[in-house]
């Protein structure tokens, strides 16, 4: 039996590991465009701020470790050009012919934005690629831009904003279409997090449409670096010319196995829509966390397991400026958009006491009216006590009713946490609403 992987990153490398280990005689291969493999993308502003001393050091694996360790064959620097399924084959770009009996499609997603006019100038970057990180930090030390601008209010772009003022960029400012962060529809968050920005001299400027850039400016502002963090989109275009069905979101469309509707084809990461565990719809959401488990369930179940992924609650956390922002399941706006009759609570309450250092931490939650459900979860605050985030997501995976959240059994001790944890106090706050 032939494995053949397309991708080798978070998801395509969780597959062909976890297929090794239910297979032994399983004979597997690794297709991967770039130089590397199992690249923590994500450390890449941490790379640029400084934080990462060297781009290998975001590599957690190298070709050989897998084909030494492992007995996975991976091939880097190789474009995969077409699937077919009738032939169960896929055509690299020079011509070869790859036989496969189960394949896993795990392209991932690129950048948006790229190709907008003016995208191609040379102080114009992404940050997607050690590539990408590499020249960027070269342009920051050999020019020494003192005016930044960052197309997007996403992870990535506050992250971006964050390094580059750490790198000496004196003004940065963050442009957003929409009207607030994080693609979150929470006006609150979005105020907190501007005046949190403005400490640090950044400017967001949301509701404003990036259209193109200029050699000097972007939307109007003076701009010497300009960093586009507006968000990925899947890579599909192989796939569907493959004949694999694509879902609302325009992702692919796999099953609770990660199959598609391809016999033997399975799918998983950034290139996959996946669902919802507060909703139950599919949404799309590249994250590394959903890449690695989508991709050791799709590799189980090439293998012959019958495994199943649940699905998301789009829980994430980052730093931005000493200041942890998290998040899990739905806004307000959100949860109102999908049909729930949502009440929604934002209170501050110390981490823990005040004597150990405690420090305000602010809390949303959201629930609904008609069945009590908690729905959703934000945590702002320094970057331990945003760790709180996973107990919501907890929750939310279980489908807890706000009254039984707020009666939770959390850990007490003055140098960790208050007697009242702020969870529990906006939880009070919250079942005293939706009453």
């Amino acid at each position: 039996m032939r494995l053949v992987v397309v991708g080798g990153q978070a998801a395509g490398m969780s597959a062909a590991a976890r297929a090794r280990r239910l297979w032994g005689g399983l004979e597997i291969q690794v297709l991967e465009r770039g130089e590397w493999i199992s690249f923590g993308r994500c450390g890449l502003p941490y790379y640029l701020e400084g934080r990462v001393g060297a781009l290998e050091e975001l590599a957690a694996h190298t070709p050989e470790y897998f084909r030494r360790e492992r007995n996975i064959a991976v091939r880097t620097g190789v474009e995969v050009a077409a699937i077919a399924p009738a032939r169960r084959e896929v055509a690299l770009a020079g011509g070869e012919r790859i036989a496969y009996d189960r394949l896993v499609v795990a392209m991932g997603a690129r950048p948006k934005g790229t190709g907008l006019p003016g995208g191609g100038l040379p102080q114009v970057f992404a940050l997607h690629s050690a590539r990408d990180a590499a020249r960027l930090g070269e342009f920051l030390e050999r020019r020494r831009p003192r005016r930044a601008v960052v197309v997007g209010a996403g992870y990535l772009g506050l992250e971006a904003a964050e390094a580059l003022r750490t790198r000496g960029v004196s003004a940065v400012t963050i442009l957003e279409a929409a009207a607030d962060v994080l693609s979150r529809g929470d006006a609150e968050l979005t105020r907190r997090v501007r005046a949190h920005l403005e400490r640090f001299h950044i400017e967001l400027r949301t509701g404003v449409e990036v259209r193109g850039i200029e050699p000097e400016r972007v939307a109007g502002v003076p701009a010497e670096v300009v960093v586009l963090a507006a968000g990925f989109q899947p890579n599909t275009e192989l796939a569907a010319q493959a004949g694999l069905e694509l879902g609302p979101s325009g992702g692919i469309r796999v099953s609770d196995r990660m199959e598609t509707n391809l016999a033997g084809v399975y799918a998983a990461g950034d290139c996959v829509e996946v669902p919802h565990l507060v909703t139950g719809r599919p949404v799309y959401r590249p994250l590394g966390t959903t890449a690695s488990k989508t991709g050791r369930v799709a590799g189980a179940n090439a293998a012959g397991e019958r495994e199943r992924f649940r699905g998301v609650a789009g829980t994430s956390i980052l730093g931005c400026c000493g200041l942890g922002i998290a998040l899990t399941g739905l806004s307000e706006t959100q949860a109102r958009q999908e049909g729930f009759d949502a009440a929604a609570v934002w209170i501050e309450a110390l981490d823990k006491r005040r004597y150990f250092g405690g420090r305000l931490t602010g809390v949303g939650l959201v629930g609904d009216r008609r069945s009590g459900r908690l729905l959703g979860g934000t945590v702002l605050g320094e970057e331990e006590a945003a760790l709180r985030i996973n107990v919501i997501a907890a929750a939310l995976s279980r489908q807890m009713h706000v009254e039984e959240f707020q009666h939770l059994d959390l850990a007490y001790a003055p140098p960790f946490a208050p007697v009242w944890d702020p969870l529990l106090i906006a939880a009070q706050q919250l079942v005293k609403l939706l009453h």
